[in-house]
C-alpha cells in the first residue's frame, strides 16, 4: 500500500514495516518503519504520519474493519544497526580492523 497507493515523494528508498504494537481493544497501533536507502529518514516518518488517515481508511476497507486504529509510525533503526554491526564482524573476520 505504502509504495502503490501512496503518492508523495517524500517516500522514497526502501520502506519496511518491521512491527506493529495494537492495544487490546485494537483503536490504537504503533507501526515502526525500517527506511533504507540514501534518503531523510525522518521526512518519511513525517510523510506517513501525515498520510495515517488515509491508510486508516484503507485498512478498515481492505481488512472490513468496523473501526480503524489510530495509526503512530515511528522509525526503527534496529535493522540498520544490525546491518553496520555485520559490516564491522565482516571486516574483523578479514583482518581489515
Amino acid at each position: 500500500m505504502i509504495r502503490r497507493d501512496l503518492k508523495d515523494p517524500r517516500l522514497t528508498g526502501l520502506i519496511s514495516v518491521t512491527e506493529v504494537e495494537c492495544t487490546s481493544d485494537l483503536r490504537s497501533t504503533k507501526a515502526f518503519i525500517s527506511v533504507f536507502g540514501d534518503v531523510n529518514r525522518e521526512a518519511v516518518v513525517t510523510a506517513l504520519n501525515e498520510q495515517a488517515g488515509f491508510i486508516r481508511g484503507e485498512l478498515c476497507r481492505r481488512l472490513k474493519l468496523r473501526f480503524a486504529p489510530e495509526l503512530v509510525f515511528k522509525l526503527d533503526d534496529s535493522l540498520e544497526r544490525g546491518s553496520k554491526v555485520s559490516e564491522l564482524l565482516g571486516k574483523i573476520s578479514r583482518g581489515e580492523v
